[in-house]
């Protein structure tokens, strides 16, 4: 159920669906990831929807590729009752882009937690992830990057 719910997270994100991504994330939505770095590259923690937002916003005006998520490699773990860590490295590709068919890769962990919902019902809700990409990824990246643009 766990990685059902990470695959629709990241489905909710490619599409840039914000309804299924409210739905499935905790209000306070905690974060360490590459966009929260800026340019001195100090990582900072997120918190909150707000920000992430933004992202789906700027997807929606047309300012981003479409892209599809594969999990690779996951692990689910049950850290107690109520608490899960779902870790993987998420494939991303680029359509209709100068680098379509590129692969970007990430390291992500991600932490769901049990909650009762507005319906008083149970349902796991998404609480906090860290992200990062995949060393060896980052060099390819910025030459592929530097050779797109020459």
């Amino acid at each position: 159920e766990l990685l059902e719910l990470s695959e629709e997270l990241l489905r909710a994100i490619d599409d840039g669906d914000y309804g299924t991504y409210e739905k499935l994330c905790d209000t306070g939505l905690t974060a360490f990831e590459p966009e929260a770095q800026g340019m001195i590259q100090t990582g900072q923690l997120v918190e909150g929807l707000p920000f992430h937002k933004f992202y789906f916003d700027m997807r929606q005006s047309g300012n981003f590729s479409q892209r599809v998520s594969t999990i690779a490699a996951p692990k689910v773990m049950l850290l107690s009752g109520d608490v899960a860590l779902v870790t993987y490295t998420r494939l991303m590709q680029a359509i209709g882009t100068p680098l379509a068919g590129y692969v970007d890769a990430y390291n992500e962990t991600r932490l769901w937690k049990l909650s009762k919902t507005k319906a008083d019902e149970w349902a796991w809700k998404h609480i906090h992830f860290h992200r990062s990409r995949c060393p060896t990824n980052a060099e390819f990246y910025k030459v592929s990057m530097q050779q797109t643009l020459l």
